[in-house]
């Protein structure tokens, strides 16, 4: 039989309520007495019911968290920092992946609804759902931003991303850039490319400048993994020499790992020196790789804490100003490119 509160009060020579605070505020409680409660508990095996607490409260102590790809570098150090953020408020955060599925991400909402977390974060997987304003659960949008901002959010400028990998091509005097990524459904992914057409036609308008031929392919795939990533390196490389791009800017890490193996299996493409190559992301293993990947960096970790910031605001104060932080991305530059 479970042991139960009453069962600790007893032996502990205490109230039931006492048991209660020492369990919930302990600092109302005599340090003896919080020291007597606890011996009891350990000497009985009593678990607390945290199931049948959350609902009488209404609430949990959990944030639900659902991201795009949990395998994806970026994702999981999102989720780290938003762990590391709840934790220090006495909160867990449980993780789902939509797998880029809209569907898959309404019924985690619902789950999560279920098990009364106090709020979700979300990477949505279509900007345009009306149910993000009326999810019923206190929601975060995390990279990414609703048009008319009425949910808040913590989002990257992946614009200016796209321009600071394609300018960063252009001043090294490349002129056939390709944009390796997609599927172009995904706004992160959409907005890279813009940005990367903008530094193109940027450097175009400037009179005399020596990139106003560059050219911008665009190589659209139907995933964000090392494997797309690699036959995409691949094709690449099997092309001509005149017909292949001499640089690359690929919509995440994964893909410019990949596209950095495909083209060293033929042994034809040398890297940077052939083909320079700009990531998206910087995950710790961009900077691990035979040749070492420039990329644009997004500081996961503290997207994730923003977040949970952003919530719990959002929690202590319903009626307060929507908040949203933008974060700006930076250039890291490596031997993929030269540097």
């Amino acid at each position: 039989m479970a042991v139960s509160v009453k069962d600790v009060a007893h032996a502990a020579s205490v109230s039931v309520g006492t048991v209660s605070n020492v369990l919930n505020r302990p600092d109302k409680v005599a340090p003896a007495t919080v020291a007597r409660v606890h011996e009891a508990i350990e000497r009985l095996g009593f678990v607390r019911n945290d199931a049948a607490r959350q609902l009488r409260a209404g609430r949990s102590r959990s944030i639900g968290l659902i991201v795009l790809d949990s395998a994806n570098p970026f994702f999981a150090e999102v989720a780290r920092g938003a762990e590391d953020r709840a934790a220090r408020e006495g909160m867990t955060v449980l993780l789902g992946n939509s797998d880029q599925n809209p569907e898959r991400e309404r019924a985690y909402l619902d789950l999560f609804r279920e098990q009364r977390v106090n709020g979700v974060l979300l990477t949505p997987t279509d900007l345009a759902d009306p149910a993000l304003v009326t999810a019923g659960i206190p929601l975060v949008l995390v990279d990414g931003e609703l048009p008319g901002g009425q949910v808040p959010s913590v989002t990257v400028d992946d614009i200016e991303g796209g321009q600071l990998a394609a300018a960063h091509l252009l001043s090294l005097g490349r002129r056939r850039l390709a944009f390796v990524g997609g599927p172009l459904s995904i706004r992160q992914v959409v907005d890279r490319l813009e940005g990367a057409r903008r530094a193109i036609a940027e450097a175009a308008t400037r009179t005399g400048s020596q990139h106003a031929r560059a050219s911008l392919e665009v190589i659209e795939l139907d995933a964000l993994t090392v494997l797309a990533g690699r036959d995409a390196g691949e094709r690449i490389a099997r092309r001509p020499a005149a017909a292949r791009p001499d640089a690359v800017f690929c919509a995440n890490d994964l893909l410019a790992v990949g596209v950095l193996q495909g083209t060293a299996i033929l042994g034809e493409v040398r890297v940077p020196d052939d083909l320079a190559i700009v990531g998206y992301d910087d995950i710790d293993f961009a900077q691990s790789t035979v040749v070492p990947l420039s990329s644009i960096r997004q500081p996961a970790r503290e997207i994730g804490a923003t977040a949970v910031d952003l919530l719990l605001a959002a929690l202590a104060d319903p009626h307060s100003a929507v908040r949203h932080v933008r974060f700006r991305p930076e250039l890291v530059v490596r031997a993929s490119t030269g540097g």
